[in-house]
């Protein structure tokens, strides 16, 4: 019997280097496509906020929409459920007939979780899962998952030499789509209990999708040659171009590690080999890590307690846990990165330190519910990277004074920029505006004996 297959597209949202689809055209007869959305993605917390908020949605549209596009251009089309793959997947099946199901391998409780419901009401049908998140394939490092090690550096050194990427999956040329299959508009935002006024108020920080992910990676590479500065660069705090901004597609599987690796390596060879170059693959390297990690613990990083059985004595004030999350803490670095998250969904990797460190160890607030919160808010969001570098923030890494980061990293014209009570207020007042008469900013939550010292720096800047 012909195979009819369907190719379930996650966060894989993209047509280069996809396995999946790559394995479903050759084996299969005719092809149908579908992505599902899943509505409870979108429901409220019980910290007040929603678990995906406005901006992830929209950034998910723009995504979705381009895969729609781009399979259209190859005579396929986009099947978009509007609930859950739970609903739509069995009745695609009994549909089209499928025999067949290919999709990206899954590797987080929630979406196991599903993957299992989806596959446990769907006895008859066979599904091919394949392993495409990582740059180093899962079966190529030199670790099994259940002893991946403690350090980062103890995976690195081995993985990077012992481990090689495997070659990235060309577009198909065209598809064996099924005929006369419709393809669908995405579901309007009201569906997930979003307003007109939230919808159009939100904007992403980068455009979504495969098309704009592959355009910024050639970008960032031949077309500007930045990458030959990001190691120096990469510590900024605003604007498009002090570091590559892959991570948003990366999230979404808009591109993969693979690809972006591949690029790097020509560029070492036509343009220029340095520490810059070796730093993005040594990002890729360490999300891998993360990744691999977080699969050995399991749901144990999601936990306060963390996978090293901590229990620190939090106090979990709400009112300053909303302080921080509105970015009105009184201490301009940390709200400007919060306003530019709340705006945007981006946050730097020096505005992330910065604003984990002081939730944690300032406001000695929980760390899970400032993981949550980033969440909701980040284009970029990665469910290992994310809880990862929340529990290594509470846990592994010492204190981020954000007093004398914003000092250090000049960060005065970003501190205008998204904090406007302050937009008209000098070099200094910026910085430690409680030392100063300005009513139209908050105060402090508090002001600690350990900025001392930094406050004091900044103060002999004055004049």
């Amino acid at each position: 019997m012909k195979k009819r297959g369907l190719v379930w597209f996650k966060n894989d949202l993209r047509l280069h280097d996809n396995e999946a689809l790559v394995m479903a055209q050759q084996e299969c007869a005719d092809l149908v496509f579908c992505y599902c959305i899943e509505k409870n993605g979108f429901e409220k917390l019980a910290l007040g906020f929603r678990k995906a908020d406005i901006i992830r949605f929209k950034f998910l549209k723009q995504a979705v929409l381009d895969l729609r596009k781009n399979l259209t251009s190859l005579g396929a089309h986009l099947i978009i459920g509007e609930a859950s793959a739970l609903k739509t997947i069995p009745e695609l099946v009994k549909q089209y007939g499928i025999t067949d199901v290919y999709a990206e391998e899954e590797y987080a409780s929630e979406e196991l979780n599903l993957l299992r419901s989806v596959t446990d009401v769907l006895p008859a049908t066979t599904f091919h899962f394949y392993w495409g998140k990582t740059l180093y394939h899962k079966d190529d490092i030199p670790f099994n998952i259940k002893n991946i090690p403690l350090t980062s550096k103890a995976y690195r050194i081995p993985a990077s030499k012992e481990s090689t990427p495997r070659k990235t999956f060309d577009i198909p040329t065209n598809l064996n789509a099924v005929k006369q299959v419709k393809t669908h508009r995405f579901p309007a935002y009201s569906m997930y209990g979003f307003s007109k006024n939230e919808y159009e108020k939100a904007k992403p920080f980068v455009a979504g999708g495969e098309t704009e992910a592959l355009k910024r990676l050639e970008y960032y590479t031949f077309k500007s040659e930045l990458l030959t500065g990001y190691r120096w660069s990469r510590n900024q705090s605003d604007g498009l171009d002090y570091s590559s901004k892959f991570s948003p597609y990366l999230a979404l599987g808009c591109i993969s590690a693979r690809e972006i690796y591949e690029k790097v390596m020509a560029y070492e060879t036509k343009v220029k080999k340095n520490q810059s170059t070796w730093w993005l693959v040594f990002e890729l390297v360490w999300r891998d890590y993360f990744t691999f990690k977080a699969m050995r613990f399991g749901n144990r990083i999601f936990q306060s307690k963390g996978y090293k059985n901590k229990n620190p004595d939090w106090e979990n004030d709400p009112v300053k846990f909303e302080k921080w999350c509105n970015g009105t803490t009184g201490i301009p670095f940390v709200d400007a990165h919060m306003r530019q998250l709340n705006q945007t969904g981006y946050m730097s990797n020096r505005g992330r330190v910065n604003c984990s460190s002081y939730l944690v160890h300032d406001l000695k607030i929980d760390w899970t519910w400032g993981a949550a919160y980033f969440e909701s808010r980040l284009i970029d969001y990665d469910v290992t990277s994310n809880w990862m570098n929340w529990h290594m923030q509470a846990f592994e890494i010492w204190y981020t004074n954000p007093v004398h980061q914003s000092n250090k990293y000049k960060a005065q014209e970003f501190i205008r920029k998204w904090i406007p009570e302050l937009a008209k207020n000098n070099d200094v007042e910026v910085l430690i505006p409680w030392t100063f008469d300005i009513p139209a900013y908050p105060k402090p939550i508090d002001v600690y004996q350990k900025w001392s010292r930094a406050i004091g720096l900044i103060q002999k800047q004055e004049g």
